[in-house]
């Protein structure tokens, strides 16, 4: 299933007692599936965003119990068990609220897994260095900068920051898992006027990774820092402060490698990684 949601209204993607979450939505309106159907385990995610993360891009696959051909119903029934997914995701989308969208379903091929078979995920963040602020439209996807930022001196710092490397410096530490990512794309653009959205490529991203690293680099934008100071905080290893918050940033997509290599990708992925 490909998701899109507005994660102003949402504690993050993970289901949590007593919270609203993405997941939590997503898992009620599939629940209400036609006689029959059940869906017997959670859902599976590609990105696990944060509270207040958008999305336009999301991934996720979820088992189910295939439906008799003959069972009953307005919607039709493959000799597959699995009922008309272009209907089916109209369905969703009358029982989602407005704030998530499933844009489109299909059956998965044998071994996928929408986490762990990704080979990449990517993401958008903006700010807006403008004297006033945000445009008012934009303000829930777009950090108001009060000062004005050189994309070249980011870009020069984002320069030595990119491969495979220990992030944990900028990542927040969680007691499992590794921190080791492979960085592909870090990349500041003037859009417009007063808008810079920055584009970043990783095979995975670590907790709060991507927010971290605007934040250091918005420091060295409004030339707070030296453009060298990125690479010293990686090779520290010591997290800094500087994390941007969750609402300038939004998942825009995820890639997979050909049918015949997602079993080996996902196994390859649960693998823990070193650095060279």
């Amino acid at each position: 299933m490909d998701v899109s949601y507005d994660g102003t209204d949402f504690s993050g993607w993970a289901r949590q007692p007593g919270r609203r979450t993405v997941q939590g939505v997503l898992e009620e309106a599939l629940q209400r599936q036609p006689p029959g159907a059940a869906v017997p385990k959670s859902v599976v995610v590609a990105g696990r965003t944060d509270a207040g993360v958008h999305a336009t891009g999301q991934v996720v696959h979820v088992d189910v119990v295939p439906l008799p051909p003959a069972a009953e119903g307005r919607i039709p029934v493959s000799a597959e068990g699995i009922p008309d997914l272009t209907r089916m995701t109209g369905r969703w989308n009358r029982l989602l609220p407005g704030d998530v969208r499933v844009l489109g379903a299909r059956a998965a091929p044998e071994g996928f897994d929408a986490r762990f078979s990704a080979i990449r995920r990517h993401y958008r963040y903006r700010v807006s260095d403008a004297p006033w602020g945000v445009d008012p439209l934009r303000r829930h996807d777009t950090l108001a900068w009060n000062r004005p930022l050189s994309t070249d001196a980011m870009n020069a710092a984002a320069a030595e920051l990119l491969g495979l490397h220990d992030f944990a410096a900028y990542c927040k530490q969680r007691d499992t898992g590794t921190t080791i990512r492979e960085l592909q794309r870090l990349e500041w653009q003037r859009v417009d006027e007063h808008l810079l959205e920055v584009r970043v490529s990783a095979d995975a991203f670590c907790h709060s990774m991507v927010r971290s690293l605007v934040g250091v680099l918005l420091l060295v934008g409004d030339g707070r820092r030296t453009d060298a100071w990125p690479s010293k905080v990686l090779e520290s290893g010591i997290r800094d402060s500087a994390v941007a918050p969750a609402h300038g940033l939004t998942l825009l997509g995820v890639d997979y490698p050909p049918v015949e290599e997602l079993a080996a990708r996902a196994e390859q992925t649960r693998n823990v990684r070193t650095a060279p």
